[in-house]
């Protein structure tokens, strides 16, 4: 990787004695399912505060990587290890090596907006962002009333009138909205999101664009800067937000760099994909719509 597409979070510390913090370190990393290899010896580092985008083509690999990251799949080999932030300077610890309890003890700083919402049906807006911040976190009532007031209000809400919707109330924009704020009650210093503008439609998706910028600026509580993966076939989010991007491409990482240099690239390889990636987002929304 070239000075040009390094990215912005590492290039700040070049030429200084201070090194940046490891958020996820990624190690040679092989799934396959059945005889289909999709991720073939992937390695990836991101380090603290760093937005990263990971496109690819349909299949690439994608979804499968970030759900190996949050330990929902398990790599046939490779390593993959996060930053433990109940320890003193966050070091990394492999997700390989953690039992229930000391996953469940780092994955209270991480928070998943999925595809879907994963959203509970039958449930209201407040009953899906208060579940995790009970279960997982185990605060007190007060607490967690608080946590959802100002998630809700954070994402453009009004707790007024959207606290007590049930989720088949919800329009395609305002259920992505709860997602992210039960996501973002949690406080993570860690944020995931898989296809997140997938079935919104342009007004709507730019909105949450807007939104995912937002939260990604947002300090923790605690005075942390933020870690935000996404994957996303949306060039108008990219374009939007300028994260590095990393692209997957028959199981291996194509590309590493910045937004300017993958828009400019004239790689056989990368420049069809990106010539491609409005096409591929609108079948995605044809599909959920």
């Amino acid at each position: 990787m070239n000075e040009k597409t390094l990215p912005r979070a590492q290039a700040e510390y070049r030429g200084t004695a201070r090194q940046p913090r490891v958020e996820i370190h990624v190690v040679n990393l092989e799934k396959s399912f059945g005889s289909h290899r999709v991720l073939d010896g992937i390695s990836l580092e991101v380090v603290c505060g760093e937005m990263i985008a990971i496109v690819g083509e349909s299949g690439s690999g994608k979804t499968t990587l970030l759900r190996l990251i949050v330990g929902l799949e398990q790599p046939d080999r490779g390593r993959i290890l996060l930053a433990d932030h109940e320890s003193a300077g966050s070091p990394l610890v492999d997700l390989a090596a953690l039992d229930p309890d000391g996953l469940a003890r780092i994955q209270r700083h991480w928070a998943v907006v999925f595809q879907g919402n994963a959203l509970m049906s039958g449930r209201t807006v407040e009953a899906n962002i208060a579940l995790p911040l009970r279960e997982v976190q185990h605060l007190d009532e007060s607490v967690i009333c608080s946590r959802v007031l100002d998630a809700v209000r954070e994402v453009a809400l009004d707790p007024a009138r959207d606290l007590d919707l049930t989720v088949e109330q919800l329009s395609g924009g305002m259920a992505k909205r709860v997602a992210i704020a039960r996501a973002l009650a949690l406080d993570p210093i860690l944020l995931l999101y898989d296809e997140p503008t997938t079935g919104l439609d342009p007004k709507v998706a730019e909105q949450i664009q807007s939104l995912i910028g937002s939260v990604h600026r947002t300090k923790t509580a605690g005075g942390s800067a933020r870690t935000t993966v996404l994957v996303t076939h949306d060039k108008d989010m990219l374009y939007r937000l300028q994260p590095r991007i990393i692209m997957l491409g028959r199981g291996r990482i194509v590309f590493d760099g910045t937004y300017e240099a993958f828009q400019n690239s004239g790689s056989p390889v990368t420049r069809p994909y990106f010539d491609l990636m409005p096409k591929l987002h609108g079948a995605m929304r044809g599909l959920h719509a």
